[in-house]
């Protein structure tokens, strides 16, 4: 009665002490599930780089002269702690790290660079079937290797000639894409459009080129067009490949998770965007180049591996979402052990006879995105 008197209610009080401890659990817990969702998603990440690395010392073990998995991991791991074997005496060491390194290291980067750039276009156009292809870069590719192995025309020389036309064509797509989303505007709809065109362009010259080159020059058209991460068979000094791969990979990855935050704007619709102070047309440009210029230092090394840069982003979307901070890299991480395991099937399946890595990308890429959009059903896509 003298609490009451007092203004004070012990039964209010005995509410208000009991409703902020359960308010206090309520927001514990929610705090412990965000974190023990971001751990998932860092530990996808991690999972498919320990996957990639230990798909790669396996790779190494496959090819003309067979090596046990046990002997590459020893050569991986003298190398990597300063003990090297002698090459000149040693085959395991020559076949290991000087023959087959390049093409898995090749692999690796054209994997994480691929999947990552179809992380960016699927968010940028917020479309679920968009690719690093889409825009017609690979068609601009093919049909510039396509110039320099049926007609010799190239701007540069010797090995190299395929690799400069592959590259510069297939950013004649993103400039055309650039005029004319400036022209009009920087809409997903236009730039899937645009691409498009270009597209059939680029698919009717190269057709045409086909028509007229001999059958040995069309044999090698052919084979480029299906992709290879094989450095070496293409003539191709397998270092100064690898080399100019890390360069646009690696530059073009961190710059597209630099804007990974403002990505997510975009993603969310144009209006939203505006409405946060982000011009979504200049993000999406942006993005464009970058992923112009990281997919085609790709592609021109290793022709047209498909699938990789479309399934790889639905595929690490699944555990990490849609944060672009995280998928961008998960995607990265999946697409790099995804095409070596893809490799390595080649590979082995027709022992000794390599069946070209794009061609298992396909099988495999295949029947996996059939069966996301199965599981998806009628569920939006975001």
């Amino acid at each position: 009665m003298d609490d009451i008197m007092d203004g004070h209610d012990p039964i209010e009080d005995a509410v208000d002490r009991w409703t902020s401890r359960t308010e206090a659990k309520d927001y514990e817990a929610k705090v412990s599930g965000y974190r023990g969702y971001i751990r998932l998603k860092w530990l996808f990440i991690l999972g498919s780089i320990v996957l990639a690395a230990t798909a790669s010392i396996y790779a190494l073990s496959i090819g003309a002269d067979y090596v046990t998995f046990m002997d590459a991991m020893e050569v991986v791991w003298n190398h990597l702690t300063g003990n090297p074997g002698d090459m000149a005496t040693n085959k395991d060491e020559y076949a290991v790290w000087f023959i087959r390194r390049p093409s898995v290291c090749c692999g690796l980067l054209a994997g994480a660079g691929l999947a990552a750039a179809g992380a960016v276009m699927q968010s940028i156009l917020r479309n679920p079937l968009a690719d690093p292809y889409t825009t017609g870069i690979s068609s601009g590719a093919s049909f510039g290797a396509s110039l320099a192995m049926g007609f010799g025309l190239s701007i540069a020389s010797t090995a190299y000639a395929v690799v400069t036309n592959a590259f510069i064509f297939a950013l004649i797509p993103m400039a055309v894409i650039v005029l004319v989303s400036k022209a009009r505007s920087a809409s997903p709809t236009t730039m899937i459009m645009a691409g498009i065109a270009v597209m059939y362009i680029f698919n009717a010259a190269t057709t045409l080129i086909k028509l007229f080159v001999d059958p040995e020059s069309l044999s090698a058209i052919y084979a480029w067009s299906v992709g290879s991460i094989d450095i070496a068979g293409k003539g191709i000094a397998g270092w100064d490949a690898v080399t100019a791969m890390f360069f646009f990979v690696a530059i073009g990855v961190a710059i597209l998770i630099a804007l990974s935050r403002k990505l997510n704007v975009v993603s969310t619709g144009d209006e939203s965007a505006k409405a946060l102070g982000v011009d979504s047309g200049q993000i999406r440009i942006i993005s464009l180049l970058v992923v112009s210029f990281l997919a085609a230092g790709v592609v021109s090394f290793t022709g047209l591996i498909g699938f990789i840069g479309l399934v790889c982003p639905h595929i690490a979307r699944i555990f990490v979402g849609s944060d672009n901070r995280y998928l961008i890299p998960a995607s990265a991480a999946f697409g790099a052990a995804l095409l070596i395991i893809s490799d390595i099937i080649g590979k082995s399946i027709f022992y000794p006879t390599t069946v070209q890595v794009g061609v298992i990308t396909a099988f495999i890429g295949g029947p996996l995105f059939l069966y996301l959009i199965i599981r998806q059903k009628k569920e939006a896509w975001r």
